[in-house]
């Protein structure tokens, strides 16, 4: 392992949880099987992703409550629930509740902006308030605030038999050191790290300061501006060079694949590999390519990947369309040959 990079001590994974419209049970229930099985593994975390008004999961923290009950020790986060969506208070309540029940096991990530296709949705999700609403950081401060216990209203006390908090009930105390930021810009790295928040990476960046960190050949460097980011969000956190920082990059390790799945991984992979080689879009999001390989090749590649050498906590990112069986074995090759290549031990 070269020198920099330092070893990976917390492996977790990321999943959509897709499901058929026909048998939507079938398809949460996968996603349950699969996290029980990624605590078997000895996984430190499991994460789930948030889609409304697709086949993907739309309640997060209702398939966490579940996940709770059938696990005993592996951690329940989601990577992330869209804010835009919500309404600050009574996330606070739904995380704080399911957080109690899990033994104080559930990691919050969030983000902020409009919803997705606001202008078609917001007629069903804010018939009333649709221009006035706030979608700016504003909206996870008042989350944090909620969460750690800040006062709500003006009242508390009692009112005939009614006994009224002033703050969010239950209040779960660690939880608060256990929301993350999911965020691709340089604004929301300093954000993150200010307000004390954890920091969660992924495939995607926006390469707003693109000049700053150009390859030789003069195309923006994906890994150089996720590491610019990461640093950023470490000097404006209170615990600097401690603040935690998780990298969700999509890694596919095929060291147990049979040949029909190597073959559909590597096809999926070099489909989507096209707008890796240049910033997509007015936002000028850059996109990292997807690693597939065996665990000692995904290894390699990951020692020399500049963001990845800053970090030791990573939720590989499970691919969007594979099936239950390819899951298993992705996750049986990650735990098993990847991780202990990175330097991770189960319980580390």
């Amino acid at each position: 392992m070269p020198p920099a990079s330092r070893p990976l001590r917390k492996l977790g994974f990321l999943t959509i949880g897709l499901f058929d419209e026909a048998d939507p049970r079938r398809g949460h229930e996968s996603t349950l099987e699969i996290i029980e099985l990624g605590e078997r593994l000895g996984f430190d975390s499991a994460w789930l992703r948030h889609r409304h008004l697709q086949y993907g999961i739309s309640s997060p923290v209702a398939v966490l409550a579940a996940a709770s009950q059938r696990t005993s020790r592996i951690e329940l986060g989601t990577a992330v629930i869209p804010l835009g969506w919500e309404n600050p208070l009574r996330l606070a309540e739904d995380l704080a509740t399911v957080d109690l029940l899990s033994g104080g096991r559930v990691n919050p990530g969030v983000s902020v902006g409009p919803p997705m296709r606001y202008d078609e949705v917001k007629g069903a999700l804010y018939p009333d308030t649709a221009d006035a609403e706030d979608f700016s950081y504003e909206r996870v401060r008042r989350l944090l605030d909620f969460v750690r216990g800040e006062p709500a209203t003006g009242f508390s006390g009692a009112e005939g038999f009614e006994v009224f908090s002033d703050r969010v009930q239950p209040h779960s105390p660690g939880l608060g050191r256990r929301l993350w930021y999911g965020g691709g810009s340089l604004g929301s790295a300093k954000w993150a790290g200010e307000h004390g928040m954890n920091f969660l990476v992924s495939s995607v960046v926006k390469a707003e300061q693109a000049e700053q960190v150009e390859q030789a050949e003069g195309a923006p460097d994906f890994a150089q501006i996720q590491l610019s980011h990461i640093r950023a969000f470490r000097a404006a956190h209170p615990d600097g060079d401690d603040a935690r920082v998780s990298q969700g990059l999509v890694v596919i390790p095929i060291d147990s694949a049979s040949p029909e799945q190597r073959a559909r991984y590597e096809e999926y992979a070099a489909k989507r590999t096209p707008r890796t080689a240049a910033p997509q879009g007015p936002a000028r999001l850059m996109f990292a390519p997807d690693i597939v390989g065996t665990s000692d090749e995904i290894a390699e590649r990951l020692h020399a990947h500049a963001a990845f050498r800053e970090v030791d906590e990573v939720a590989f990112a499970l691919p969007f369309t594979f099936g239950h069986e390819d899951y298993v074995q992705i996750l049986t090759d990650m735990a098993t040959k990847l991780g202990p290549a990175l330097g991770w031990r189960p319980g580390a």
